[in-house]
């Protein structure tokens, strides 16, 4: 009985064990199935910051890095090779425009004009004494003559028409009408013959003496005014007001004509030369306001854009753009890189979000999240217009006054609930890892 009795448990424990353990699996399902509709019953909830949508003036910059060059600058060659007797300036000096700067040896200069003024001087006294003394003389002589031939043939011609009476009345041989007939021809050919001569002074003679007088004093004056030149050419004078900034030669050395002497630079004034794409230099025009920022001021100094080139640079294809401003106290100095910030366009009213609250989907388009009065974020697209530093315009989508997520908005399920994120408050003597209760 015993054995038997042992069998049957044998038997029965395997049941027993599949009973409880159907009865912990129903358990358990049971007890998932509780705590998922737990989970669905409490939904969660996102902490962001929630922005304004706020209508302000907004202005479309744009940045670039450019280098500064002064407004003016020459670098004086001089025209004539000649030892440096003398500098009047060192490098860093302010000079005016005119200033003399430096002098080069120029005795034999000197020497050569005066020389040549005195050639001018005798070409210019040869001159006056023609046209107010020899030319007159020649005319006045030339007038007497014709007027002395003009009376001899009139004499003759009346000569010989009382002759010719007498001579057909029988009175007078033929031989003496003969004789007066040739006296009164070559009296008319005097006078012909003076007359043309005084013509010929008068219209060709005078003109040409003049001339030849003239063309005299002018080279003259051509070989003195070029002696004169060459002697100014000694003296180095500025042609721009300015800073000296380079001065190679000492006294005494040769300056070579072609080799830079001195250099001047204007920098009352910068001008910073950048190179942009051409997307953003088309929206920028000669006029708009800038400023540029460099080491060595405090502030950005006020500029404007003063060239805006109409070609591209073939190397780099950018557009070179130029921006103008003053420089005070001469702080910035040409060849120092700058930051030069462009106003390509204003927007005296326009719908401001930040940027970080904007979302841009792979396909490029855009949106927002709109905090709803239930109490979620609702995803809405928005059309944006120009950017200025971290804020963004929109175009169409929003309005004045609504509220968006501003920080967290990235990755965020529409229809999320959301509630607004508070700053902790920046507390060194609270103990690491506790936390406060919003």
């Amino acid at each position: 009985m015993k054995q038997e009795k042992f069998k049957l448990s044998r038997r029965a424990l395997p049941l027993a064990l599949s009973s409880a353990l159907a009865v912990a699996t129903v358990l358990t399902i049971t007890t998932t199935t509780g705590c998922s509709s737990k989970a669905k019953e409490a939904e969660p909830t996102v902490p962001v910051q929630i922005v304004q949508v706020e209508r302000t003036a907004l202005q479309q910059k744009v940045t670039a890095d450019a280098v500064l060059f002064p407004i003016a600058q020459s670098a004086i060659v001089p025209k004539i090779s000649a030892p440096v007797r003398k500098f009047l300036v060192n490098r860093g000096a302010h000079v005016r425009k005119g200033q003399l700067l430096a002098v080069l040896e120029n005795r034999d200069l000197a020497a050569a004009a005066q020389e040549n003024k005195g050639a001018y001087t005798q070409a210019e006294a040869a001159y006056t004494a023609t046209t107010a003394a020899d030319l007159p003389q020649e005319l006045q002589k030339a007038q007497l003559d014709a007027e002395a031939a003009r009376q001899a043939f009139e004499a003759q011609q009346k000569i010989y028409a009382s002759r010719k009476d007498l001579f057909e009345q029988g009175a007078l041989p033929r031989k003496e009408l003969d004789q007066s007939a040739v006296d009164f021809t070559n009296a008319r050919n005097q006078y012909e013959i003076a007359k043309r001569h005084l013509d010929a002074l008068n219209a060709i003679g005078k003109q040409q003496t003049l001339k030849s007088a003239k063309g005299q004093l002018e080279s003259a004056q051509g070989k003195f005014q070029g002696a004169a030149a060459q002697l100014g050419y000694s003296e180095i004078k500025s042609p721009i007001s300015g800073v000296i900034t380079d001065r190679p030669l000492y006294p005494g050395e040769m300056a070579s004509a072609g080799t830079p002497l001195l250099t001047v630079m204007d920098i009352s004034q910068v001008v910073a030369r950048a190179h942009i794409p051409q997307l953003e230099a088309v929206q920028l025009k000669v006029g708009d306001g800038a400023t540029i920022a460099a080491s060595g001021t405090d502030q950005p100094i006020t500029a404007k854009v003063v060239l805006v080139s109409p070609a591209l640079d073939p190397n780099s294809t950018t557009v070179e753009v130029w921006v103008q401003g003053k420089n005070p106290h001469e702080r910035l100095r040409p060849g120092t890189s700058a930051q030069i910030t462009m106003i390509a366009r204003t927007v005296p009213d326009a719908l401001v979000i930040p940027a970080v609250a904007l979302l841009t989907a792979q396909d490029g388009t855009t949106s927002v999240m709109v905090a709803g009065s239930d109490g979620k974020a609702h995803q809405r697209p928005v059309k944006t217009g120009i950017r200025d530093g971290d804020r963004v315009q929109i175009i169409d989508g929003l309005q004045a006054g609504e509220k968006i997520v501003g920080t967290g908005a990235y990755g965020l399920p529409d229809a999320t609930k959301i509630t607004t994120a508070e700053a902790k408050p920046d507390d060194k003597n609270q103990p690491e890892g506790s936390s406060q209760k919003e």
